[in-house]
């Protein structure tokens, strides 16, 4: 049983249809990718998800419950967390300090009786950045400030985690050690969504993947099925070859 899902979700934009019955499952313990061209709709699922948009009709499902009309903190609280495209850092603070506040903020209400100064250290060495923990996070590269924004969601301790985008600006080599991360972290249980344009991230990283096309689910499958799949083929190139004969 999936641990998050979207059942038949459809959102309006006036008289753009950006959604249109979106299914989607996300299993714990595994990393789910979701492809498409600009524009299909993708970060909006994500907000529909994370409770930023209110669906027109269809429902979104965590651990067998119904939250879509939850609110955005309480869905953070149950164990939904995400990252954005567009870097979301406090870029005047320090690495250590941008996943203390969000460590901070969860012993609200988690009273499991941790310390979020040490689960800050802990983050920061489990992502691979211990060494950057008191430099201002503006003045980090990209690839490590994606890694204290990573860090930071982690620190809310979800159960699910969303990622918008997570290799936009990492060159090869911090591309390929997210992937090597991001597998890691599935292996405890969490369940990662995961949307991104760099297909041989996402085809390295995903063990199932979803693709979205003017709002519509038009496949899923492994990485070797959606690579060999007609209509994604359409959707990437605009044609597909045509069979060779002989």
């Amino acid at each position: 049983m999936a641990l998050l899902s979207t059942e038949r979700v459809v959102v309006k934009f006036g008289g753009l249809r950006a959604l249109s019955d979106a299914d989607l499952e996300v299993e714990a313990g595994r990393v789910t990718g979701l492809i498409g061209p600009n524009g299909a709709g993708k970060t909006t699922l994500f907000n529909v998800i994370t409770g930023l948009q209110d669906p027109d009709s269809g429902r979104v499902v965590f651990d067998g419950t119904d939250i879509t009309r939850t609110t955005p903190y309480k869905r953070a609280r149950m164990g939904i967390a995400r990252t954005f495209q567009k870097l979301e850092a406090f870029t005047s603070l320090s690495a250590r300090d941008n996943v203390l506040v969000a460590a901070e903020q969860r012993k609200a209400w988690d009273k499991g009786g941790f310390n979020p100064g040490v689960v800050a250290d802990q983050l920061l060495a489990r992502v691979g950045i211990a060494d950057v923990a008191d430099f201002m996070v503006g003045t980090l590269p990209t690839g490590t400030a994606r890694l204290v924004e990573l860090a930071r969601a982690l620190a809310m301790n979800p159960r699910a985690l969303l990622l918008d985008e997570p290799s936009s600006g990492l060159n090869e080599e911090e591309t390929e050690g997210m992937a090597v991360l991001l597998r890691t972290l599935v292996l405890d249980g969490l369940a990662i969504l995961l949307v991104e344009h760099d297909m041989s991230f996402v085809m390295g990283t995903c063990e199932k993947i979803y693709v979205l096309d003017f709002g519509q689910v038009i496949a899923i499958g492994s990485p070797q099925q959606i690579q060999s799949d007609a209509m994604v083929q359409a959707a990437y190139l605009g044609t597909v070859a045509e069979p060779a004969t002989g």
